[in-house]
């Protein structure tokens, strides 16, 4: 007998039905985010072939290179997102300043192409995005200002050599695998779970005479040889937030973003990527930490803030959380 499928669509109205007075506005902005990633991953795919490649010239409001393939992600989700009636405003990497929608009962932020230097060279990007509930019909910064536990939904969409929408509602986290073939997602990892202790630890070690001690001497305990503890972790580092998120998320690990000379506050975003994906790995069982708060716990005072970010597994978090707190 065939298995039966169960595309994105399917699955959010089913879940809508636990719900008695769900009114469908949230499943229709899923499936307009969905949308938004066919569309952009379809351009991911052919970006070697067209003129879409490459740099614009100038920087976005954080001070990256913007890439043309950025621009077409972003305007992409704002079009599609604004047009659905169902998101009042957006806060995007991409945009300086909030973004007004003419109605709906939905902020939406996001990165809409995470990873994008890495889009020369064939490597997994993504997509990272969060919802909250409206405060009010005049969408400006101070909207954007709450802290992550506020969130109502959120989600990644990584393009790699499948395109995969994972997401969570605050009911567990779900993946679908895109099927080019018929252009759905299609249900392929359900209720994801983080193991509680990984082997992987994700980080950038060329920065590493940049670190403070105390990160300097988690990395040197972490890659010392110990049978009992399992000891050394091993380092797989693509560059890419998405890709090695997604990784240790199935697989278990830490990935760290820390704050060094060149950033003091961190590189990371806290609103559109490091609060998303805290969501999504608490969801999943595990833990996202700066090193001395819980990402979920802290309140952004710019919408472009950036934070040093430590997630994966609670185990492998709490373990980091130690040596930064001695």
């Amino acid at each position: 007998m065939e298995k039966q499928t169960m595309n994105l669509t399917r699955f959010l109205i089913e879940e809508q039905r636990k719900y008695p007075h769900a009114s469908g506005v949230f499943t229709e902005l899923f499936s307009e985010i969905a949308l938004a990633a066919k569309i952009i991953s379809r351009e991911v795919n052919k970006a070697g072939l067209v003129d879409i490649l490459g740099y614009t010239g100038s920087k976005n409001v954080t001070g990256d290179e913007v890439k043309k393939l950025d621009l077409f992600a972003n305007n992409t989700m704002k079009h599609i997102l604004c047009r659905g009636g169902n998101v009042i405003g957006l806060a995007s990497e991409e945009e300086e300043e909030a973004v007004q929608c003419e109605r709906g009962k939905y902020l939406v932020v996001f990165d809409p192409l995470d990873g994008s230097s890495n889009i020369d060279v064939n490597v997994s990007i993504g997509t990272i995005f969060g919802i909250y509930n409206k405060m009010d019909d005049f969408v400006d910064e101070k909207q954007f200002m709450r802290p992550g536990r506020e969130l109502v939904a959120a989600g990644y969409i990584i393009y790699g050599s499948s395109t995969m929408f994972v997401y969570s509602t605050g009911n567990g986290v779900h993946g679908f695998t895109l099927d080019p073939s018929v252009g759905e997602f299609i249900l392929s990892h359900k209720d994801i779970k983080i193991p509680k202790k990984g082997k992987i630890f994700s980080i950038n070690t060329g920065n590493y005479k940049k670190w403070d001690e105390k990160l300097k001497n988690y990395i040197d305990f972490i890659t010392t040889p110990d049978k009992k503890t399992q000891r050394p972790y091993s380092l797989r580092y693509i560059g890419s937030l998405v890709a090695d998120f997604h990784r240790n998320l199935l697989y278990g690990g830490i990935f760290l973003y820390p704050k060094d000379m060149a950033h003091p506050n961190g590189k990371l975003r806290l609103l559109y990527e490091a609060q998303p994906l805290a969501f999504i790995v608490e969801q999943a069982g595990g833990y996202a930490s700066d090193g001395y708060t819980p990402i979920l716990d802290k309140v952004p005072h710019d919408i472009h803030e950036r934070t040093p970010l430590f997630i994966g597994s609670i185990e492998n978090v709490k373990e980091l959380e130690q040596f930064l707190q001695k």
